[in-house]
């Protein structure tokens, strides 16, 4: 692929990788350890990921289990997810936190939909952008040792390259609904 071409499609491809963090941690109705991704925990003055100072399991299909390596994190991690927008409440008995998840209502699946839409739209404008940075870096190209020709291939091949991108978001947006819409 034409170098030039290259340093957009690493950006989109960026961008679909963020998307897809971002859709992980929307959760479907079973437990995923990945919504714990985004909460940092205090340790020792630094904030810290929960994954980096506790085991992290699912014992069951809607419950999370986080066993602090050190007793003494139990209650900064119990804080660190009230403080989250996680909307759930921790439960512990002094060396284990559970996380319940309750049974997602319709209205909260809808509303999950929602959002998972929304989260693709900025994807797809974050794309479109990339996209608009391109051709306006290609057009500067102009009276330069490119020609017209090889400018009006550049944009061709950078529509094309945007259109994959579209088509990978739309996929994963319309397979994340499923899932939260059948779990």
């Amino acid at each position: 692929m034409n170098e030039r071409l290259q340093v957009y499609e690493d950006k989109m491809n960026k961008t679909m990788a963020s998307l897809d963090g971002e859709l992980m941690t929307i959760r479907a109705g079973r437990a995923n350890p990945n919504v714990l991704n985004r909460i940092m925990v205090d340790y020792y003055g630094t904030p810290t990921p929960i994954q980096q100072v506790a085991n992290v399991s699912v014992p069951e299909a809607r419950m999370i289990q986080i066993q602090p390596w050190e007793k003494s994190m139990v209650k900064a991690i119990e804080k660190a997810i009230n403080m989250s927008d996680l909307g759930i409440n921790p439960t512990n008995d002094g060396s284990t936190i559970r996380l319940i998840f309750p049974e997602l209502t319709e209205d909260r699946r809808k509303e999950l939909v929602k959002d998972v839409k929304k989260k693709g739209e900025q994807a797809k404008v974050a794309i479109r952008n990339i996209r608009r940075d391109g051709n306006d870096a290609f057009k500067k190209l102009k009276g330069g040792d490119v020609s017209e020709d090889e400018i009006k291939d550049l944009e061709t091949k950078l529509q094309k390259l945007t259109d994959k991108f579209v088509k990978e978001v739309d996929k994963a947006i319309e397979s994340k609904s499923k899932e939260v819409m059948t779990v």
